[in-house]
């Protein structure tokens, strides 16, 4: 379905407008902050509120890409400006949008220097974020996806904390080191098909050597970004030093774009390495959820545990995408969502309680339900989200992604199962240690609760999670015919490489 107003690009470019506005204003810096503030939620809010309109305007009865504006951009090197949306892309469009809104409101009171380059960085950030979910050409695509970096580094090394130079430099070369190997893919592909056009990609057949090397190039990229073991490692410093806005897009949105390029590119074009790969991706999905959630358990410090418990999460999701399966794959796409909202959450909580103690170390804390029960409420609510109790966002993920992999490997889903026991001993551990007790000591028992502006933040989160956990087809539905079509180009490509038996060890 073509567009017949640019949709898609104004929801995308919108941000880089409301930047441009921040940039001229002029006046003394408290006038400044303020009309910068004022100019960025505006602007972030009718953002989101265009990007609804995709949501309204999908088809689910059609695996096609939606709403695709295509130009010419380079002809002579075959490349164009094609956007687009099918039911896998659709939702991390909204809830890039979603959460912008949600981080310019976040971080109204906390952040007092450079007011002005931080709105603008979120909302180029912004752009960045949608680009990369709407593009339908690979090249746009790695444009938007390294893109990212620049202003989210900026984001943790301007405005983080005491080692957030080191924190941002890792972030960056961690990250960069991955896609320089992405990239040599892209130009492979690009000259095999003599396209860079995702569509026409997905058709094109890549001989089987060919995919091997492709597979594991595209995979030093994604494995960085989701982020699996071991190459997680910047994640926890990444977080302990971003502002409070910075780990919610970090944890919201960032660590999805791996699952999602995993999802678009690794599984459909490159289906036999896929397959060939599929037990090493098992291997460390497992590790992932059982190693770092025993290392959650060792955490003092709140951000810590929150970062160790999304690299356990998101084990659950390229467990869940190698499954190939209906239940796996929806249950990897729900995962993501599920956590975007739900990490995004938990790292707000954190955020609430740094900016009146300013401490993030779990022993200061204790007693809190006594001066701020709406705040033990909420955080109760996202607690109870990451354990993945029914009834809320995060049991869905885990209990379809476990459902696919059982089909798959009994004994995968048996060992990623004890990451959910795992998950609810360090989250509801975290949640006694800072919520109840007796408070011992003055500055917490001075702690006011919550104000309406942090209400605000919370109050679509909270729905959010228990809409997703408690009519979960709201969403499956969007994706399933999407997830339905690529498993099953998935199944003929591997059936037409081994004749018509597939032979795959999972």
């Amino acid at each position: 379905m073509t567009a017949t107003w640019p949709l898609l690009s104004l929801v995308t470019f919108l941000p880089l407008v409301g930047a441009l506005f921040i940039l001229m204003i002029r006046g003394d810096a408290e006038v400044e902050a303020r009309n910068a503030k004022a100019v960025a939620l505006w602007t972030s809010l009718i953002t989101f509120a265009l990007s609804l309109l995709i949501w309204v305007n999908f088809d689910y009865t059609t695996a096609d890409f939606q709403m695709v504006e295509k130009v010419d951009w380079m002809p002579e090197w075959g490349l164009s400006y094609h956007m687009g949306v099918d039911g896998i892309s659709m939702f991390f469009v909204l809830l890039s949008t979603l959460l912008t809104p949600i981080c310019v409101l976040a971080s109204w009171e906390s952040v007092k220097d450079r007011v002005k380059e931080y709105m603008i960085a979120f909302l180029v950030l912004e752009t960045f974020m949608v680009g990369m979910f709407c593009a339908l050409d690979i090249v746009l695509f790695y444009i938007f996806f390294e893109g990212v970096l620049i202003p989210m580094f900026l984001i943790i090394g301007v405005w983080g904390g005491p080692r957030r130079v080191y924190a941002a430099f890792k972030f960056f070369l961690y990250t960069l080191l991955g896609s320089v190997l992405m990239l040599l893919a892209i130009l492979a592909m690009a000259w095999q098909a003599n396209s860079t056009d995702i569509p026409t990609l997905l058709t094109t057949t890549f001989p089987t050597a060919v995919q091997y090397w492709l597979w594991l190039a595209f995979f030093a990229s994604f494995a960085v970004k989701v982020p699996m073991w071991p190459v997680h490692t910047w994640l926890p410093d990444a977080h302990v030093e971003a502002p409070t806005a910075g780990s919610v897009i970090l944890a919201g949105v960032l660590l999805k774009m791996g699952g999602y390029g995993f999802i678009r590119f690794s599984v459909p074009m490159m289906p036999e390495a896929s397959d060939f790969f599929t037990p090493f991706v098992f291997t460390l999905s497992v590790v992932a959820v059982i190693y770092t959630s025993l290392v959650a358990l060792a955490q003092q410090d709140m951000k810590k545990l929150i970062a160790y418990s999304s690299v356990a999460h998101m084990g659950f999701v390229t467990m869940g995408v190698f499954t190939v399966t209906q239940q796996g794959m929806e249950g990897a796409i729900f995962q993501m969502l599920s956590h975007g909202i739900v990490s995004a959450a938990l790292f707000l909580c954190v955020g609430v309680v740094y900016d009146r103690l300013h401490t993030r170390e779990i022993e200061r804390y204790g007693g809190l339900v006594n001066t701020m029960p709406k705040y033990a409420i909420v955080f109760m609510v996202f607690t109870l989200a990451s354990v993945g109790l029914p009834g809320t966002a995060g049991f869905v993920g885990e209990f379809l992604t476990l459902l696919g992999a059982f089909q798959v490997n009994t004994w995968v889903a048996l060992l990623a199962a004890s990451g959910m026991v795992l998950g609810a001993a360090y989250m509801l551990w975290l949640y006694r240690r800072i919520v109840f007790g007796v408070i011992t000591k003055d500055d917490v028992r001075a702690m006011k609760d919550m104000n309406v502006r942090e209400i605000a933040i919370f109050a679509p989160l909270v729905v959010l999670t228990l809409w997703m956990g408690i009519y979960p087809a709201t969403f499956l539905d969007v994706m399933a015919v999407s997830v339905e079509n690529l498993i099953g180009n998935y199944q003929t490509a591997l059936d037409a490489a081994t004749g018509g038996v597939t032979t795959a060890l999972k």
